[in-house]
Order: structure tokens, then sequence, then C-alpha cells
């Protein structure tokens, strides 16, 4: 079950050894509905379309949450699936977890036990309610596993890495091959700093837009900007959209590849995205994090993340930052996906949504 962009990248890991194995009814939520985009992200991972897309995005979290319990509900029903699989931690993520376990469905959930702490951020929320609904918990490191022991869930936890640790080793050769991206934004390897936003706590208070427009246009070297729709639409109704354009790289939204091809060889990245933070560390790449709290705490203990929340001055800092001589293996061997399917396997039948 999926819902948004970093879910078709985590499922796109596990179609394929699912399928061999198993029955997959792939869903689609829609929580983001961006058509577009979303295919391309289906065509560059080689995934399958969704089976069922049920079009529920839009609204607050209780609204699009209550619309997708609704309408899986209905679904799982209809189709008697011997487990639900869930990725991450957004509203489908939580929607399809419930809508299981109140239908006495078995629920796996890929990348349990990831926690930041942060009640106010709703992914937050989302992955712990997931995880102690869950019968199987499919955790990418051993941090992720103390979490849950400490939380003490009652479903059957599971070692088996991190699942965009597969997609990345796949597709990570791919994107760097292609100069397109950099040519397109007028950049050249190592010269520029690549950022994202786009989470409500930071670009839906005027307050916090405001402080990371400052940021953003405080640093001294080039910034590549892919703006998500979201945070366009809020820096238009500020009146910083212009102010933005003129002092960074503007990009639309990215496709997987063109992004990694940008990401794999920024300088450095500066970021609000969980994701993004997991796929700079892969790319062996510094990460300033636009936040207080991470979910991967690891990147931060081995030096390769730092958290600066919306300051400019710890930013810069941060960016003055030499990269660690090391850069351990934390998530995982390249082959969870296969793990998770062994596993989902033996605890949750041969019929999986």
């Amino acid at each position: 079950m999926i819902g948004n962009r970093p879910q078709f990248i985590k499922a796109a890991a596990l179609c394929g050894p699912l399928r061999a194995a198993h029955d997959e009814l792939l869903v689609h939520t829609g929580q983001h509905y961006d058509d577009e985009l979303s295919a391309i992200f289906l065509r560059e991972l080689e995934m399958p379309r969704p089976d069922v897309e049920l079009h529920l995005g839009g609204g607050s979290n209780s609204e699009q949450t209550s619309r997708m319990l609704g309408a899986l509900g209905e679904l799982l029903r209809d189709e008697g699936p011997d487990g639900v699989l869930v990725y991450g931690d957004t509203n489908s993520t939580l929607a399809g977890a419930l809508a299981a376990a109140q239908a006495q469905i078995p629920v796996a959930h890929v990348e349990a036990g990831m926690r930041s702490f942060d009640r106010a951020m709703p992914e937050e929320i989302n992955r712990v309610l997931t995880d102690h609904l869950s019968d199987l918990l499919l955790a990418p490191s051993q941090v992720a596993v103390h979490n849950l022991l400490r939380e003490s869930v009652a479903g059957t936890v599971e070692v088996v890495g991190d699942v965009m640790v597969d997609v990345a080793r796949v597709l990570a050769p791919r994107a760097r091959a292609d100069a397109g991206p950099l040519q397109q934004a007028g950049v050249s390897a190592g010269q520029y700093l690549l950022a994202t936003a786009h989470r409500a706590g930071t670009v839906d208070d005027p307050q916090r837009l405001h402080r990371l427009v400052d940021l953003l246009l405080g640093l001294d070297e080039r910034v590549v900007l892919p703006l998500h729709p979201r945070t366009r639409a809020r820096l238009e109704a500020a009146g910083l959209l212009a102010r933005v354009e003129a002092g960074t790289t503007v990009l639309p939204p990215l496709g997987y590849l063109a992004f990694t091809a940008l990401l794999t060889r920024a300088r450095a990245v500066l970021t609000d995205s969980g994701g993004v933070q997991k796929e700079a560390y892969l790319a062996g790449v510094p990460c300033v994090t636009l936040r207080d709290t991470t979910e991967w705490v690891e990147t931060v203990q081995s030096g390769w993340n730092v958290l600066v929340d919306l300051d400019v001055e710890a930013a810069r800092a941060a960016l003055a930052r030499s990269a660690p001589a090391e850069r351990p293996e934390l998530y995982g061997d390249g082959h969870a996906a296969e793990r998770a399917v062994a596993a989902i396997g033996e605890h949750l039948g041969s019929r999986a949504i």
C-alpha cells in the first residue's frame, strides 16, 4: 500500500521479489496526487502501475486519514488478503494499518522503529501507531530495533536493513552517469548545494517560512532548489517566491533519477526530508538538516548529518565542516527486500496488499 513518492521508492525494491513469491495487489491511495510526477517515478523505478488507485489526496491529515479508512475498509472486505504491507510514516501508512487491524488482517510495516521523538510531527504519530498495530515489524537498523523493544511492541521484530539501500545500489550509478540534470541547472559537480523543503513544520508557519528563505539566501554558495508544490504555494502566498527565484536556482519537482544525479554530485545537501537525509548518507554527501530532530539519528552520530533547524549561522558552520573520514554501513547490504519478502512469507501468508 503506497501513497506518496518516497513510498514508490520503497515499494520498487519489494515489488519484484514480492510478486515472484506471492500475489500482490498494489494500492495507491493518491495521498500525493501529481499524476505526471507519479508516472515519472513509476517509469524510472520500473514498477508496475498500481492495481487500485483511490485518488484520496487533499485536506487535513485527519480528513485524509478518515477518507482512506473508509475506502480501505471496503477494499479489504472485498479482497480478503492474507496480510497488508505498509511503508514508512504517511497518512496512507496509518490508514492502511488501522483498516487492516480493525479487519483482523495481519500488518507488516516496512521501515518500522524509526523515531524522532517529536510528537509535533504528524509522521512521528503515524509511525508510532503503525508499529503498535503491526504483526511484523521490518526494521532497517539496530537503533530501530532498540526503539521497538523499548516500547514493548506486540509484533515480531525482524532486522532486514533498509530497502532504499537496495534501490540506491541499483539506480545511483545510472543517475551519476547522467550529466543532463546538472546541465539543465547550469551547475558543475561539487560546486553547488542542493536544497529541499516541504514539511508543514517548515513552510506552513509564515515566520518559519521567512526564516527558511533567509537561510537559503544567506549562504555563500550556489543553491539548487527543486521546489515542492506545497512550498511553491506557500512562497507565492507570502510574496516570497520572486525573492527565492532571484537568489537560488529554482527547479520544478524532479523524478528519482534526476534528483539523485544532482544529489550525488552536490557539495552538500540541505533538507527537512527524512528520506533525503538518508539518501545523502548513502551517496556520501554531507547533509545539513533543517530540523532540530531526526529519525535517522545514526547519520548524525556518524558525523555526516548536522541538525541546524532554520538557524543560518548554524547552517553556515555545518557547511564549513569537513566530511568524516569513514562512512559505516548503517542500513544494510542491499539485500533488505529479499529478507523482508522471506519474513512476509513466513508471517503473513501468500496473498498481500
